[in-house]
């Protein structure tokens, strides 16, 4: 059998994405039928089947699964190899770091004024990245860290916690669940949820607190119906706004309530929601010394900062 080609992958990966065929071309720039014969090859040339085809719907197989996999490894591979020796050329070494606008940027900010105050540090760029994008961007070589919440896709990424808190359920104050002093997960199964665009099905039950279902005695419970669809939603701020109006409740780490007080806005407690993660990641396996270094800035910072911030808490302030 040949060596598969890189096109092949990228036109395999795209239906494998998108389950449809037409929908895939489009993505892709091309027309439909060489796009199916492209995938009828390839299948040919493995001596496997990779999709189900039937007039309603396109699957994959077992082995198409595992294609898939392999397939986004080899070209994140092949992209983080081109963009990785574009920068090594560069007259000035440099260490690129990503976060989503927010509180993360500003966490990236310090961790830089932090690292660069050590000496023999290259010169740190920030790159501000849309929703999800941070732990591609680390994975095709485009950036050397990133900083990512919960949940995200490990995969080819090494990470280590920064910040742990909890998640607390946003209610219109109007809400029924608002005259609660602590809420279950299960209290808001039946409530519409907001909808963040192309989330995986885990990110789905993750900001639905369907991610983990116990019952009382620890045991764990069938999964509950189906998440109910709110309004789709592209920011935080337009997640709050569609809370405030009725239209769906919401799962939100603490944080982002404490820093967004609003009259029309409840914030509830969930004692058995999964926690919030802030952390930071970089490529599988790295041995750079910079972004050690980088690592190991950000593990000391946020551990002071936590420090500082129980203290604060332990004298009767409020943290944050």
């Amino acid at each position: 059998m040949n060596d598969l080609e890189v096109r092949e992958l990228r036109y395999f990966v795209a239906v494998a994405e998108e389950l449809n065929f037409s929908r895939a071309a489009e993505r892709l720039g091309m027309a439909q039928p060489p796009l199916s014969r492209a995938i009828r090859q390839l299948e040919r040339r493995l001596g496997v089947q990779l999709f189900e085809r039937d007039t309603r719907r396109v699957t994959l197989t077992a082995a198409g699964l595992t294609l898939l996999e392999e397939a986004r490894s080899v070209l994140d591979a092949m992209s983080a190899a081109a963009h990785r020796t574009r920068r090594a050329a560069s007259a000035t070494p440099t260490l690129v770091v990503t976060a989503k606008p927010g509180v993360a940027t500003g966490l990236l900010q310090q961790i830089m004024d932090s690292y660069t105050a050590l000496p023999d540090t290259p010169k740190v760029e920030i790159v501000v990245s849309g929703y999800r994008q941070q732990a591609d961007m680390v994975r095709d070589g485009r950036v050397d860290l990133a900083l990512l919440s919960s949940p995200y896709d490990e995969r080819g990424l090494d990470a280590e916690p920064l910040i742990t808190e909890p998640r607390v359920a946003a209610l219109a104050v109007g809400h029924e669940l608002a005259r609660r002093g602590v809420l279950r997960c299960r209290d808001l199964h039946s409530e519409p949820m907001p909808q963040w665009p192309e989330s995986s099905p885990a990110e789905r039950a993750y900001w639905s607190g369907r991610d983990r279902d116990f019952s009382e005695s620890g045991t764990v419970e069938p999964q509950p119906d189906a998440p109910v669809h709110g309004p789709v939603v592209s920011d935080p701020t337009q997640l709050l706004e569609v809370v405030g109006l009725g239209q769906a409740v919401a799962l939100i780490p603490q944080s982002v309530a404490e820093i967004n007080p609003r009259a029309d806005i409840a914030y509830r407690p969930v004692e058995d929601a999964s926690p919030y993660t802030l952390a930071i990641a970089w490529p599988e396996g790295s041995r750079a010394r910079s972004i050690a270094e980088f690592v190991r800035t950000a593990i000391d910072l946020t551990s002071q900062r936590e420090h500082n911030d129980l203290l604060v808490e332990t004298a009767g302030g409020v943290p944050r």
